[in-house]
């Protein structure tokens, strides 16, 4: 015999039926205003929301319970019906980033940058007419061409023409090497360097380059450098010429700020380069058994 099929509660259909109906048409049915009807409505209300809880078919339910997960308030795990997540700033350039721990080098080098702007600037005394020194400017832009190149060029060139013994020309010759050396380097390192002439200087010097818009290093130190050290070692003198020619060298460097043209480090810097050009053009001295072929060529001019 078959069994009767049961409903959820777990009692048999025709049971539940006739039981039903019994309570439909007793005192408890709606019809009479009773509330039995409502209990079991809300009963079967509550079967279906278990039933669904456990199929997981409700996603609202299922995202409550996600976002009530301490995991996801510990935010390790995102909604998945979030949005994208908003991607990290950019860095800052490099410019805009501060630098809170500089290096004692920097910090050194600008310290001595800003030093050596402020002691330019004070003792650029003939920068204009309208300066503290300006009635001086015009002595000073005189010494500034006996220490120019193209006139120590020329000069060294009329000399060499018109020497007529082999000693002078050897040392006219290498006087002339040191000359062109001299332009050479310090137009390479002109070039290189770039850094601006003062703000207080007015661009009328004698007979300029291309490369004379710069300020580092000073040519005019340079050369007041190399030839008064070339001219000591080179040349028979008394004491009060040698004097004079190491005075020359000095007021000469430092006309270049009291003029405006340079800064203090230019000039400083421009005497030790050409102290040190001196070294070199001693090293590789130009004679005739080094060099025949410059001393034969000229002889035959």
């Amino acid at each position: 015999m078959p069994s009767p099929r049961r409903n959820v509660e777990g009692r048999p259909l025709g049971a539940s039926a006739s039981s039903s109906s019994a309570s439909s048409s007793g005192p408890g049915s709606p019809a009479h205003g009773g509330s039995g009807g409502s209990s079991i409505s809300s009963r079967f209300e509550f079967q279906s929301l278990l039933g669904s809880r456990a199929s997981g078919a409700d996603p609202t339910c299922a995202r409550l319970r996600v976002s009530e997960s301490p995991v996801h308030r510990r935010g390790s795990f995102p909604l998945a019906g979030a949005g994208p997540s908003q991607a990290p700033p950019p860095p800052l350039p490099e410019e805009d980033r501060m630098d809170l721990n500089p290096s004692f080098l920097g910090i050194a080098l600008r310290s001595l940058l800003a030093i050596d702007l402020w002691l330019s600037k004070k003792l650029g005394v003939c920068a204009g007419e309208s300066s503290s020194w300006g009635s001086v400017r015009p002595l000073m832009k005189l010494l500034e061409i006996s220490g120019h190149g193209i006139p120590w060029l020329l000069g060294t060139l009329y000399c060499l023409s018109r020497s007529d013994s082999w000693a002078g020309r050897e040392v006219l010759m290498n006087l002339l090497f040191a000359l062109l050396l001299d332009l050479l380097l310090v137009a390479l390192l002109k070039g290189l360097v770039r850094r601006r002439r003062p703000a207080h200087n007015q661009m009328d010097m004698f007979v300029t380059l291309s490369v004379d818009k710069y300020s580092f290093p000073s040519g005019h130190a340079t050369r007041a450098a190399l030839v008064s050290r070339f001219i000591l070692n080179h040349l028979v003198l008394a004491i009060p010429l040698r004097v004079l020619v190491v005075l020359w060298a000095f007021i000469l460097g430092l006309s270049r700020v009291m003029l405006g043209r340079h800064n203090v480090t230019d000039v400083a810097f421009g005497f030790l380069m050409g102290y040190m050009q001196y070294s070199i053009v001693d090293y590789c001295w130009l004679s005739p058994q080094n060099a025949p072929l410059l001393f034969v060529l000229w002889n035959q001019q």
